[in-house]
């Protein structure tokens, strides 16, 4: 096959369609207007799928490559289904507050400027007085987080007793994010009779198991390969070391247009990471699990309305997170999980549009990235670790340490490269790695062990800055003072302290 970047199912032509416009359903009048208010005439093959399955009654777990349109698979038959019977209640349940908001917002596009049916938000980090206020307005549709539905449940301010119509999203983060305890919970407010429809980027076995507690004799939708990426996504890979990467980053961000989401590994480094493009006269803002919810929606809202460029973000906004304009992914920090990749890239080339995404690996990062492509790529061989600089034996991934003056891939010193090596997927190969020179990306690489030279930082960008090298000063009793010792500002080693 060929590369992770344009892989399709082997021996299975892309899946079209069997619909053609939605015209085929026999949706509402209102539904169908809507539809066209919001520019969209044909189903993608998950939304056609699953809206024949579940205008039916039947249950359904489906599962489609990020960004082919679920939210609309099962919105649409969730207001059919509460159109058709004005005393049906509907659940629907999301991993983070992000996707849960943007769920609400696209049912509010559906329902138009007169609803026909009142919808309650219930997520995190918002004012229970303000969840109160809408609980009292006799919602038909909720939409929230498991947590924040388990405290109204404790609190006696929700009932689900007429819920006819659940919908489990992203089931897999879900229990990634460890929801199943509260999932267990919310079924037992739950009637027996209800309609259920589960959706999922991968299906793991232990997704198959949670089908098995929640749906009834489910029909399975499946479309398209959950574990490769969309064929309009350019992916690269820049092979860089931890002194050369926000450099190199600066370098990458000004030959790009459009809209550029960064991804980190922490919350913190979300924020030195946004910091420090900030004082690159870049605007940039950074959303993470520890912002309050006021600060993530008006960070999305910046991002959404080009009023920020670019945004650094952790993995919750991995998935779920819609703009249509995110023109480029950059991975700066590689994810711990190789299906977050996967999530992550998807941001961009919404819709059937095209994006690129770009990652960044040091040294140590080459069994993450072995990891993504032996899950996108099965059977592919892993990459060498030395390819772009230094030479490690097979098996044994090069760690970043360089040699003084010496090297192993002819002079070229493989810790302080002149040449980083950027690479694209293409055909069945690696293209020939075209050289940049890099003269402007020069500098020592940061990414030292403990006890390095003392005046070399051991914090890598986007790392936690309170961490210091340690001095190896070896501690003395409190009533020591040394002879000699002069009057300073630590007394122990002063006369007379």
């Amino acid at each position: 096959m060929s590369s992770i970047l344009t892989q399709q199912l082997e021996h299975q032509p892309p899946q079209k369609s069997p619909l053609e416009t939605f015209d085929s359903f026999t949706l509402p009048e209102s539904l169908g207007f809507a539809l066209k208010e919001m520019g969209i005439t044909c189903p993608t093959p998950v939304q056609a799928a699953t809206l024949a399955l579940a205008i039916e009654g039947q249950d359904v777990m489906a599962s489609a490559q990020t960004g082919t349109g679920k939210t609309l698979a099962y919105t649409l038959p969730l207001m059919v289904r509460l159109l058709a019977s004005p005393h049906s209640h509907a659940l629907i349940l999301a991993p983070t507050r992000e996707l849960a908001a943007q769920v609400r917002d696209t049912l509010r596009q559906l329902l138009g400027r007169r609803p026909a049916c009142n919808m309650a938000l219930l997520i995190g980090g918002e004012s229970m007085g303000k969840q109160f206020a809408q609980l009292k307005g006799r919602p038909r549709i909720i939409v929230g987080t498991p947590g924040r539905i388990c405290d109204h449940l404790n609190r006696g301010s929700l009932s689900l007793k007429h819920t006819s119509f659940l919908v489990i999203d992203e089931a897999d983060r879900m229990l990634d994010m460890g929801f199943s305890i509260q999932l267990d919970k919310i079924a037992t407010y739950l009637p027996k009779e209800r309609q259920t429809l589960m959706f999922s980027a991968t299906l793991p076995a232990n997704i198959l198991k949670l089908s098995q507690k929640y749906l009834q004799d489910p029909a399975r939708v499946c479309v398209d390969s959950t574990t490769k990426a969309a064929p309009n996504i350019k992916q690269e890979i820049v092979r860089t070391t931890a002194g050369e990467k926000f450099p190199h980053l600066l370098k990458e961000l000004n030959e790009r247009d459009g809209s550029v989401i960064i991804f980190v590994k922490t919350k913190r480094g979300a924020d030195q990471l946004a910091e420090k493009l900030r004082r690159q006269d870049l605007s940039a803002d950074s959303i993470h699990g520890d912002l309050k919810q006021r600060q993530r929606d008006r960070a999305i809202l910046h991002f959404r309305t080009s009023k920020t460029r670019i945004m650094v973000a952790t993995d919750i906004a991995a998935r779920g997170l819609d703009i249509p304009h995110i023109r480029h992914v950059i991975n700066y920090d590689l994810p711990q999980c190789p299906e977050d990749y996967i999530h992550r890239i998807g941001r961009t080339a919404r819709a059937g549009s095209e994006g690129s995404a770009l990652c960044l690996i040091c040294p140590d990062d080459h069994a993450k990235w072995n990891a993504i492509n032996r899950l996108m790529n099965p059977g592919a061989p892993n990459t060498p670790a030395n390819q772009g600089g230094g030479r490690s034996s097979p098996g044994r991934p090069y760690k970043g340490r360089s040699s003084q003056g010496r090297s192993n891939n002819g002079g070229a010193n493989p810790g302080h490269s002149d040449f980083p090596r950027k690479k694209e997927f293409s055909g069945n190969s690696w293209d020939h790695p075209r050289k940049e020179p890099a003269s402007q990306l020069s500098g020592k690489s940061q990414g030292k062990s403990w006890g390095q030279p003392k005046g070399e930082s051991a914090v890598q960008p986007g790392g936690d800055s309170s961490r210091q090298p340690w001095s190896g000063a070896r501690k003395k009793p409190s009533g020591f003072s040394p002879a000699g010792a002069k009057r300073g500002p630590n007394k122990r080693f002063s006369r007379g302290a």
